[in-house]
């Protein structure tokens, strides 16, 4: 039986009715966000620092192949220099890495927790958001370094970073609809989480994390409709280069992003009664 004939459809997409289940069961949430954050370093000798350390060395290996060798530029500024594409390219990694997390993780995490599953007063809605809060925490920490670049090797911040917390806040939501989304079908499709995998990595190669949409061939200027595009093309805009966002983009992007968060949650809550039927 669904959801759907529990639970009105206005209830199932109301938003306001999204943010106080999950502020209900805040502590059950941040319990299992601390232990998703715990365990990814679980048994480390370096521990939490790997949160710092991963970042710095993946930002490492793309800089030497975007800057050292290909000698990358956005070029959306004037006379930008190495060390300024080299953390606008650490910010676009930071963004991506929160929506890559969340559909790369997202697809078992129901299926790992099935223990859970059958426990009627459980709120298995949480699980996905635990996996975004740890991704979240990462994300938070390397946006803090790029803050810190920018203010030391960069222009520093102007008042244009202001829109900065409202581009994040648009990217954690689809994140969020993703996350829900992918760990409901992951339930009933096991070959998702291999697919995403694949998946995140052609994402990152359109969506712009290396390159502006200026230097996008015509053929595929379909791509700026992409979100994350979008995404990592104002965040550098207003807190790299002091420009103030396209505002009808920010209005798609708001829109989508929303959107894509209630679905998420729609279809999540919608299959929960039958995830005991597979697992």
């Amino acid at each position: 039986m669904l959801l759907y004939q529990k639970e009105s459809l206005r209830t199932l997409i109301n938003p306001i009715a999204i943010g106080r289940r999950l502020h209900r069961h805040r502590r059950l949430l941040w319990q299992f966000v601390l232990r998703d954050i715990q365990l990814q370093h679980k048994g480390s000798m370096l521990g939490l620092a790997w949160s710092l350390i991963s970042p710095l060395l993946l930002f490492g290996a793309y800089a030497f192949a975007f800057i050292a060798i290909l000698k990358g530029r956005f070029g959306v500024v004037p006379n930008e220099t190495r060390a300024e594409y080299a953390i606008a390219l650490f910010l676009s990694l930071a963004l991506f890495q929160l929506f890559q997390e969340a559909i790369t993780l997202a697809p078992l995490v129901v299926v790992q927790n099935s223990n859970y599953v059958k426990k009627v007063v459980f709120p298995l809605e949480v699980l996905p958001v635990a996996i975004f809060g740890a991704a979240l925490f990462r994300c938070l920490i390397s946006l803090a370094l790029v803050i810190v670049a920018t203010s030391i090797w960069g222009t520093g911040l102007s008042v244009t970073a202001w829109w900065f917390p409202i581009i994040v806040a648009m990217l954690a939501l689809l994140s969020l609809g993703a996350s829900w989304t992918l760990s409901a079908l992951g339930v009933f499709l096991r070959d998702l989480a291999p697919l995403m995998q694949f998946l995140s990595v052609v994402l990152m190669f359109t969506s712009g994390v290396f390159y502006s949409l200026d230097k996008v061939p015509a053929a595929f200027s379909f791509l700026r409709y992409n979100p994350l595009w979008i995404i990592l093309e104002a965040g550098r805009r207003v807190l790299l280069w002091h420009l103030a966002p396209n505002m009808n983009d920010l209005l798609y992007l708001g829109m989508i992003s929303i959107g894509f968060c209630l679905v998420g949650n729609l279809i999540f809550r919608a299959l929960t009664p039958a995830f005991s039927d597979v697992l």
